[in-house]
């Protein structure tokens, strides 16, 4: 009987310790994303296209990132990367095109292959967020592309 009493305590001391070391590191790695130093695509995002890139750097952070990550790099094999992509960079009506209407089937990036499907966030997002956010990228982790407006997204059509 007292030894299941010390068992239990024990087992409640290290789950309590689990927790308090799992909150610790959740709140230095929120305070390491959070730092400026962390962020250095921000502070070149704010120089190349302005105020719209700030809008758009959180449209992506919200929407974008799960899949092509903060750092634009995406997943190899799984999703492609934004950083450093000429369709990206490119056209802007091609990326508008992607964005707005998805996009499914093999595609190569920088001599990788994906097979995927890309969702169309056209009825998800207005044509203001779909702007920001490819301002943003178009302008983050040195990409250095124009921005994009809303009336670009709107001019295009499926």
């Amino acid at each position: 009987m007292m030894r299941r009493s010390v068992i239990a305590r024990l087992a409640a001391a290290l789950l309590i310790l689990g927790l308090a070391a799992c909150n610790k590191s959740s709140n230095s790695q929120r305070a390491a994303m959070q730092s400026p130093a962390a962020l250095p695509s921000a502070v070149a995002t704010v120089v190349t296209n302005g105020a719209q890139a700030n809008v758009g750097e959180t449209v992506y952070a919200n929407n974008c990132a799960t899949c092509h990550q903060a750092t634009g790099r995406g997943v190899a094999g799984e999703f492609p990367p934004l950083a450093g992509n000429p369709a990206v960079t490119g056209d802007p009506k091609a990326v508008i095109h992607t964005v707005k209407f998805g996009l499914s089937g093999k595609i190569s990036v920088a001599g990788s292959t994906y097979d995927g499907m890309m969702p169309a966030w056209g009825q998800q997002l207005s044509n203001a967020q779909i702007a920001a956010a490819i301002t943003y990228i178009r302008s983050a982790w040195q990409n250095t592309a124009s921005a994009v407006s809303e009336r670009d997204v709107s001019a295009v059509s499926q």
